[in-house]
């Protein structure tokens, strides 16, 4: 009987961290978004508001991948509260030739962190301008933290930038961070002083309400927004998506529906059958990056399932490379 390997957070952590191959394989899916015929449905959601919680199940056949993925992904925004993680998860990986479940991944959300901060870290490196150097992340929560990691592996990224609405945190975050990533990381209260003279801006929140504004952005910039990845979050002041030189998605189909360019279509800004780019378009050579270094670039990342079928068969390889997991006759 074929066997199947069940992979705990502890064996992937083991196996997977947030360096230049997850950037990597997140790369490379994204190029295959632009370049063969994956299968990518629509996010499946469930929403479950009167504990701010939500689940999303994602999922992507790539070409030429002998598996793909199906990720369960929990995030309940008041668990912080309760002493419990907000985001959590599991991801099962069948094989693409016969449907067989080769491995259970239980990463309690440990893959999504690093396939999306390793998405951050591609936006990055394609859009924002070479000598990159100071960051300013909006939130204090994992993904920050990652986002921050991310950006220092494409880019010489020297000082950052730290708000989040409970300014303990946010220096809680920049003390941790100082001492990991060996360059000063502060704390600001206003977050238009975090974003004045960044060269790269990454919102990481839950956020409904915008909470980067317009007027505060200045020529070279490139602004990476990650967190709104449900139809009711808003990151971006919509002004934004009008005013940036280049707006890229990370899939342009999702982006129309729950990203941040859903709220520029919204207001009015931004018609709805604009076309614009995507990341792995951009990649693969096919469309233009960053126009010039005075440019205001943007990437809507919403999160893709090819992201997690890439981050899944990259953990599956190196378990059987190093005997990790535990293996069952399914």
């Amino acid at each position: 009987m074929p066997l199947m390997t069940i992979l705990t957070e502890a064996d992937l952590r083991k196996i997977v961290s947030l360096d230049l191959d997850a950037i990597a394989c997140v790369e490379s899916a994204f190029e295959a978004l632009a370049t063969k015929a994956v299968a990518m449905p629509p996010i499946l959601r469930l929403d479950i508001p009167e504990h701010r919680g939500e689940v999303d199940v994602k999922t992507a056949y790539v070409p030429g991948i002998d598996g793909f993925a199906i990720k369960i992904s929990p995030g309940f925004f008041d668990n912080p509260k309760l002493g419990l993680p907000s985001v959590n998860g599991m991801m099962v990986l069948l094989s693409s030739r016969t449907g067989l479940v080769e491995a259970l991944l239980l990463d309690n959300g440990y893959l999504t962190d690093i396939r999306t901060a390793a998405a951050g870290a591609v936006a990055a490196k394609h859009l924002s301008r070479p000598e990159s150097s100071v960051a300013a992340i909006f939130g204090a929560g994992v993904q920050a933290r990652l986002q921050l990691e991310a950006l220092t592996l494409v880019r010489p990224i020297k000082q950052a930038r730290i708000w989040a609405r409970d300014i303990d945190k946010a220096q809680l975050v920049a003390n941790e961070l100082t001492e990991k990533l060996g360059f000063p990381v502060s704390a600001v209260k206003d977050p238009e002083r975090a974003v004045r003279d960044a060269d790269i801006v990454v919102t990481t929140t839950p956020s409904s309400r915008p909470i980067l504004q317009s007027t505060w952005l200045q020529p070279g910039q490139h602004i990476t927004a990650m967190g709104s990845d449900a139809e009711h979050k808003n990151e971006l002041d919509p002004a934004i998506i009008a005013k940036a030189d280049l707006y890229v998605a990370d899939s342009l189909k999702q982006t129309r529906r729950l990203g941040e360019l859903h709220h520029a279509i919204e207001s009015g800004l931004v018609k709805a059958d604009a076309t614009f780019s995507e990341l792995g378009s951009v990649i693969a050579g096919s469309a233009k990056g960053r126009p010039s270094q005075e440019a205001i670039t943007i990437a809507d990342l919403t999160g893709t399932g090819v992201q997690d079928t890439a981050i899944a068969t990259l953990a599956r390889d190196r378990a059987r490379k190093s005997s990790v997991g535990t293996k069952f006759e399914s």
